[in-house]
């Protein structure tokens, strides 16, 4: 018999990724392989959205909770755990589902990986002092001339990507965009990608501000503070530039009040989320489907069956 696609349930944050994939746990026997740079790392849990100690409990989640936030998590790191996930659930017989909104990981997983240029410090260390003197505008507005697609998906406020794309460049004389779209699939097999979005983006802006909200009334600034008070740990890692955790950091620091720190919480996930769907509309083959749109689940139920 052909082996049913491997299902990718994408989308950007807070639109419905989760209780559609909880939903189809629910009529098949499905295990998620969770595809998010965040969730990976353990005692961050609130301001991941990680599924709860329940949800848990209704089907296996894989891929959560891998490295301590001290350390960094590859995209190459994400392909090697998520081919291993994926192998072992179907030797068990189910069927895995992926779910999460790190489009990097899919790319990586589904696209393959390109061979980049190693990072230099050196020229790391140039751009960084040409960020502290011109800022980060001037530094994306260059990014803008040399590589236009990657401009696009990077925004001003992205530090660590936006280093990243213009070192590319200086090393290799070729822009990020161009370089990544080489490499071969990690994962052979039929894929099946679905977009979870929603139509009324007032809709998706709403519920953004409304979970943000919800992760302070269940104890994220404890969370960071937590985090905080290791001292091992800064704003420079990977773990602590995700999104709500760097500006409830900064809350800590005193650099502005609560109020502030809800609107920049719901700002940088907003933004975070109108990245991903850039990511989606120029992704080959999709179905689009309507979060909260129960007449998808059958079809999706079907497709796997």
């Amino acid at each position: 018999m052909t082996e049913p696609p491997l299902l990718c349930l994408m989308g950007p944050t807070a639109a419905g990724k989760s209780a559609l994939a909880l939903a189809l746990a629910e009529q098949l026997p499905v295990e998620l392989v969770t595809v998010d740079s965040a969730q990976v790392y353990r005692t961050m849990d609130i301001g991941t959205a990680k599924p709860s100690a329940a949800e848990r409990a209704l089907v296996a989640h894989h891929l959560l909770d891998l490295v301590d936030p001290l350390e960094a998590y590859s995209a190459a790191r994400f392909v090697n755990d998520a081919l291993a996930a994926i192998a072992d659930i179907r030797r068990r017989g189910k069927h895995p589902v992926l779910v999460g909104g790190t489009m990097l990981y899919y790319r990586a997983l589904l696209h393959g990986l390109s061979q980049l240029p190693e990072s230099d410090p050196l020229v790391r260390a140039e751009l960084e002092a040409r960020a502290a003197r011109e800022g980060w505008v001037a530094l994306h507005a260059e990014l803008a001339v040399v590589d236009g697609p990657a401009a696009a998906r990077i925004h001003p406020n992205d530090p660590q990507r936006l280093l990243r794309a213009l070192e590319v460049y200086q090393l290799s004389g070729r822009p990020l965009s161009s370089l990544q779209n080489g490499g071969q699939p990690a994962y052979a097999g039929p894929v099946h990608a679905v977009a979870v979005a929603l139509a009324d983006r007032a809709l998706l802006h709403q519920r953004i501000d409304q979970r943000f909200r919800a992760m302070l009334d269940d104890g994220l600034i404890d969370e960071v503070e937590t985090l905080r008070a290791r001292g091992d740990l800064h704003l420079g890692l990977p773990s602590m530039r995700c999104v709500g955790y760097r500006q409830v950091w900064e809350y800590l620091e005193g650099h502005y009040e609560r109020a502030a720190l809800i609107e920049r919480g719901v700002a940088a996930t907003r933004q975070l989320a109108k990245r991903q769907l850039t990511w989606l509309r120029s992704w080959p083959a999709i179905d689009w489907v309507e979060a909260g749109d129960s007449s998808q689940i059958a079809r999706l139920v079907a497709l796997l069956r």
